[in-house]
């Protein structure tokens, strides 16, 4: 004869099974974090974004040409920003949305991007600087600097000082610095940058450039004072995009773990671009130029992205490095 499972044990079954999937998403809902709840227009303001054509720089793009910007994408890899840039258009109905070339590995690459948006393009109300590489195997650049520092900071602080004048004419502006949380822990090795001396450590390095996003956005907004130019760095989540590939590479049983539970446990780029759309666009911003941001509000950096004598001594070397004379 069959046995029944007891009417008392179904109901069992069921509450926990009700708990665990409001459990799950209300976790779900936690991990995917602040969202940005401005409704401003952008109509007549142009966009800038580095590395749009993926993951949260692309999705930053998506919601800039939503509100009506023109929306530049400097990218690297013209073939897929271009694919990109397409399903934008499409899907936002905004044609304003344009391509340009930028390897933030070449410091010459940054100067004929600039070159080129100065006289194509009038004016400049929001930069993101975005792009970005984790973890990567050690490589120089052409110009004889370590990948993650020059792609992460080094690329984008000349980038941004390049355009400060058409950021300033464009007042009241903004620039957005994609940092990490990873900055915490992280130090700015003056002695050994690009780590000449000592052995290379894909994460060491992705923190010291982590660490000089914020210190670089610090600074700037110290220097912009009064010109209606603000800045804001942020922490974006931890967000399933192309940016761990280097990290599945080294560590191919961390990166099982990690695709496992990607679903629950990351944010989608879409919840991880909220923090860079709500610093581009929210307002009353004004007076936290300079702050650090995660799930689209103020966080306290760690004790060492809140160090303005080494932000100065990281503007000011980092300006030797790209070969940039600053006058103040």
């Amino acid at each position: 004869m069959l046995d029944l499972v007891p009417s008392s044990r179904l109901a069992t079954y069921g509450s926990v099974t009700v708990v665990t999937v409001i459990s799950l998403v209300l976790l779900r809902k936690w991990i995917a974090g602040g969202v940005c709840r401005s409704r401003v227009r952008l109509d007549g303001k142009t966009v800038l974004i580095t590395g749009a054509n993926t993951g949260i720089g692309k999705e930053t793009a998506r919601d800039m040409a939503f509100r009506g910007a023109r929306v530049v994408m400097a990218c690297r890899d013209l073939a897929r920003a271009e694919k990109a840039a397409a399903e934008i258009r499409g899907t936002t109905g905004n044609q304003n949305v344009a391509v340009r070339q930028l390897d933030l590995a070449s410091l010459r690459s940054v100067r004929q991007f600039v070159g080129e948006y100065e006289a194509s393009e009038d004016r400049l109300d929001i930069l993101i600087n975005n792009a970005g590489v984790m973890m990567c195997p050690k490589g120089l650049t052409e110009d004889g600097y370590e990948t993650q520092l020059a792609v992460n900071h080094l690329g984008h602080f000349l980038l941004t000082i390049l355009l400060l004048e058409k950021l300033k004419s464009s007042a009241p502006s903004r620039v957005v610095t994609v940092s990490s949380i990873a900055h915490r822990g992280g130090k700015i090795h003056f002695d050994d940058l690009c780590f000449e001396k000592t052995p290379y450590d894909s994460l060491v390095s992705y923190r010291q450039s982590k660490l000089a996003n914020v210190l670089f956005s610090r600074e700037l907004a110290r220097r912009m004072k009064g010109t209606g130019v603000t800045s804001y760095a942020l922490h974006p989540g931890v967000i399933r995009t192309e940016l761990s590939r280097h990290l599945e590479l080294g560590y191919p049983v961390l990166g099982v773990l990690l695709t496992v539970p990607a679903f629950l446990l990351m944010k989608t780029p879409r919840e991880g671009a909220q923090t860079s759309v709500h610093c581009a666009v929210a307002a009353g911003l004004e007076g936290k130029s300079g702050c650090y941001f995660s799930d689209c509000a103020v966080k306290e950096p760690a004790p060492e992205g809140r160090d303005d004598l080494t932000a100065l001594r990281l503007w000011e070397v980092s300006a030797r490095l790209v070969g940039y004379e600053d006058r103040g």
